[in-house]
């Protein structure tokens, strides 16, 4: 679903991701890193915080978990990232959605499946702003595929 995504991104946008541990918010942004041509591995910033990528658009992909205070998130300059251009993939990024641009897009993901199924994800996403009401057509479309109304 995050290379379904890729296309529709641009320069700028902010992705937030939350999810429990394992929950799969590294894979997705490896799905929109792969739908950008990004061709290096992309793993998880739990340790160094902050990963850019260069592809189609440039990503700085995003870890706030082990952040305890809201000026740890300031100072990592998230606006500046790519002298601003980048869009930005955050891992557990409702804990900082405050800081972040108020056009965005959601992504919660859970593990849980009402069949019981154990290896299903479940994906809820949300359009936060004008540009992704805009784009909202589109996202549907993309993930039609694996879209479940509810």
């Amino acid at each position: 679903m995050g290379e379904a995504l890729a296309p529709l991104l641009r320069p700028r946008d902010a992705v937030v991701l939350t999810g429990e541990l394992g929950a799969g918010k590294t894979v997705f942004v490896q799905g929109v890193a792969r739908g950008l041509g990004i061709d290096e591995p992309v793993v998880s910033p739990t340790f160094t915080l902050i990963k850019e990528y260069s592809g189609r658009l440039d990503v700085a992909h995003v870890d706030v978990y082990r952040l305890d205070r809201v000026q740890d998130v300031v100072d990592l300059g998230l606006d500046e990232l790519g002298e601003g251009e980048d869009v930005l993939l955050v891992e557990w990024g409702d804990a900082v959605e405050a800081l972040l641009p108020p056009d965005r897009l959601r992504v919660e993901l859970t593990g849980e499946d009402p069949t019981g199924a154990t290896d299903v994800r479940r994906l809820v996403v949300e359009g936060v702003g004008e540009t992704w009401s805009e784009r909202w057509p589109a996202v549907t479309d993309a993930f039609a595929p694996w879209a479940v109304v509810a």
